[in-house]
């Protein structure tokens, strides 16, 4: 029988939408019948004194002429029966309210009527339409959902069902019960109960499900065989979110989450998009809302260029300026498919959003004098945001030569182009690898740092490497913000280890006391933007990163929230191990934000001012002459001795090989 039940279903899903409107129309037009016959049934207590196809003829031809037109205009016949909700009965109750004050007029005005109708008859004809027609529409939505004859109670599953993945939902609102909804069309679920911290529903049933609290969750396990929670707390702080997870950290429970609200309402996700638990939610910080008046003063009816349109920093830089106002947004990237993904993205959000920013790619590089300096100057740029440059520690260690040309001198030739353009903004994204660093990529970006501070010293500075020698007028403001690791980067620790776990382990960390500053990469992205308007000239600005996290506890809560044990001595029967691989090489145990402790406080309350030492532009451009011509003759002793000398802070861990000409060195 319900196999039977089944491919009935299954059948007039497949039907097409005229057929389906057909049996609508017709289901309704007996559905009117019946009810105006119940009504005269209701008010005269039997069928004797009824005549449908006699002396009432008329109401019954009248009454569906009436109610069909009706039905059409208020919609009813647009609805999809699997997704009925509350506006439709609305529009249920709207049309069966209006067909029967106009049946009312109907029999009012009707003269030739062999008997008389009463007129209570009308009312009763009013909530027998009600009961009848939208009581129909939600017996149908069960059965088109396809759970209408399982039982709700998460303890008799049957068929099918029984097979599931069970899963609790924390937080019964409305996002909570939308999920439950969309697990039970889907199928791919099983929803068994609620998690709530509410009093008021605590041991309530909602949908058909048991309501338990935070403090009932082994109980919960027990009872229902959950193995998987959901969060469905899209509105919830982090901090909020973060006090959840470290509740849930102690069951063997794999938690996931569905997207916010702000995710949902641009479409980019839907409330059934269930994904594993976001990171930020363990660090547990929520994002300072920007100022206003700062994220717009260097963007609104400018024209802003972002080099490095297409990283992890770049192009979150770009999504954020392109809804600020600019007139102009110029994405600068060396990568075609960066720059084409970039692209195609914000393309698309100007288009369903209607923003008035007209976008333009450029293919191109840092390192690239000329073609910086021609597209600064013939599209009048007013505000650049360089975030080009080689970022991964171990890679940059051993390809020196890259990172040297690419951070140092790349920097160089950028902030020249906006010197000699008339760029009125220069913001430098810089890194806390650059505070006493003990690798290559550090060193070369604090040297990035020194280049704008010393060309914001010198109103008229004679450029590097420029043939024409004559001194420029400096008008460019240069900013440098300074910042750690952002979550979801590229080279990022947080993919790595949840591909490491999805593969069964080992989940590998350097070292078992090594810690590092985090920070979203929107978040970061917001707080640049706001620190490059504050700049005088020279400043170097520091971002609250909050706390320190220990990379290996990090882990731990990762394995745990994916319902798994950590194995190790005190549990060798765990699921995943965690194995310390040893310090890669330039790394540091901890990162620092500030080289001195000269800080002072800025109008935003996670924004600092770091006054560091530098040198005059006339004496680093000798050192950067010196630092190009070692890295062309591959005298890397060289340039170890020149950075250890410019660089403060800087203490190389050995020696410092370039992995190309290491192998010339080899090489008989």
């Amino acid at each position: 029988m319900l196999r039977l039940a089944e491919k009935l279903r299954s059948r007039l899903v497949k039907l097409p939408r005229r057929h389906k409107r057909l049996i609508q129309v017709s289901m309704d037009v007996v559905l009117v019948w019946l009810a105006l016959w119940l009504a005269f049934v209701v008010r005269l207590g039997d069928t004797k004194s009824i005549e449908p196809f006699a002396g009432h003829a008329w109401l019954f031809v009248v009454a569906p002429l009436i109610a069909i037109p009706m039905f059409v205009r208020f919609g009813m016949y647009r609805a999809v029966m699997r997704y009925f909700g509350n506006d439709a009965l609305l529009a249920i109750v709207k049309a069966v309210t209006l067909s029967a004050l106009i049946l009312a007029l109907a029999v009012y005005w009707y003269q030739g009527a062999p008997k008389l109708i009463p007129r209570s008859m009308v009312i009763n004809y009013w909530w027998l339409s009600l009961l009848l027609i939208g009581g129909l529409r939600l017996v149908m939505r069960q059965y088109f959902m396809g759970d209408w004859y399982s039982p709700e109670q998460p303890t008799r599953l049957k068929g099918r069902d029984a097979s599931l993945p069970k899963v609790a939902i924390y937080g019964a609102g409305a996002a909570g019960n939308q999920l439950i909804a969309a697990l039970r069309l889907g199928r791919g679920m099983r929803p068994v109960a609620f998690i709530d911290d509410d009093p008021n529903i605590a041991n309530r049933v909602i949908a058909g499900l048991r309501v338990y609290t935070s403090r009932h969750i082994q109980q919960l396990i027990d009872e229902t065989g959950a193995d998987e929670i959901l969060l469905a707390i899209p509105s919830a702080s982090r901090v909020r979110r973060r006090e959840i997870l470290g509740l849930l950290e102690q069951y063997p429970l794999h938690v996931r989450s569905i997207p916010g609200f702000m995710d949902l309402a641009s479409g980019r996700v839907k409330v059934d998009d269930v994904q594993e638990v976001d990171i930020a939610d363990l660090l547990g910080r929520d994002a300072v809302p920007p100022q206003q008046a700062l994220f717009e003063r260097c963007i609104r009816g400018q024209v802003v260029m972002v080099t490095g349109a297409g990283g992890s920093i770049g192009s979150e830089l770009c999504r954020q300026i392109v809804t600020t106002g600019p007139t102009t947004l110029l994405l600068f990237e060396h990568s075609e498919f960066n720059l084409y993904s970039i692209h195609s993205e914000l393309e698309q959000r100007i288009r369903r959003e209607s923003l008035p920013v007209r976008l333009v790619p450029i293919l191109g590089s840092i390192r690239n004098a000329g073609r910086l300096f021609d597209v600064m100057r013939t599209w009048a740029v007013n505000t650049v945001y360089h975030a080009a440059a080689y970022k991964h520690v171990p890679m940059v260690e051993h390809n020196i030569a890259e990172g040297v040309l690419n951070n140092v001198l790349g920097s160089t030739l950028t902030a020249q182009a906006a010197v000699k353009a008339g760029v009125e903004h220069f913001v430098l994204i810089s890194t806390d690898k650059a505070v006493r660093p003990t690798n290559v990529m550090g060193s070369t970006k604090r040297l990035a740092e020194m280049i704008l501070q010393a060309l914001s010293a010198e109103p008229a500075p004679v450029l590097f490497k420029d043939d024409e020698g004559v001194h420029r007028v400096n008008k460019t403001r240069f900013t440098m913000v300074r910042f750690g690791n952002v979550l979801g980067s590229s080279g990022s620790v947080i993919p790595r280890f949840y591909d490491q776990i999805r593969r069964g382990g080992p989940v590998t960390v350097t070292h078992p006391n090594i810690t590092r500053y985090f920070m979203t990469i929107p978040e970061a992205a917001q707080l640049v933007i706001q620190a490059g308007a504050m700049g005088q000239g020279g400043d170097v600005f520091v971002l609250d990163m909050g706390q320190p996290v220990k990379i290996v506890e990090l882990a731990e809560k990762m394995i745990h929230l994916s319902g798994l044990s950590v194995r190790s001595s005190k549990n060798p029967h765990g699921d995943i191990s965690i194995e310390f691989t040893g310090l890669r090489p330039g790394e540091k145990l901890y990162e620092e934000l500030l080289i001195g402790d000269n800080v002072s406080p800025t109008d935003h309350p996670m924004i600092m001012r770091a006054n560091e030492e530098c040198l005059s532009w006339e004496v680093f451009k000798k050192v950067l002459a010196d630092l190009l011509n070692a890295v062309d003759k591959d005298d890397y002793d060289r340039v170890r001795q020149l950075l250890r000398e410019t660089v403060s802070g800087y203490a190389p861990e050995g020696e410092i090989v370039d992995w190309i000409h290491l192998q010339r060195r080899i090489e008989p």
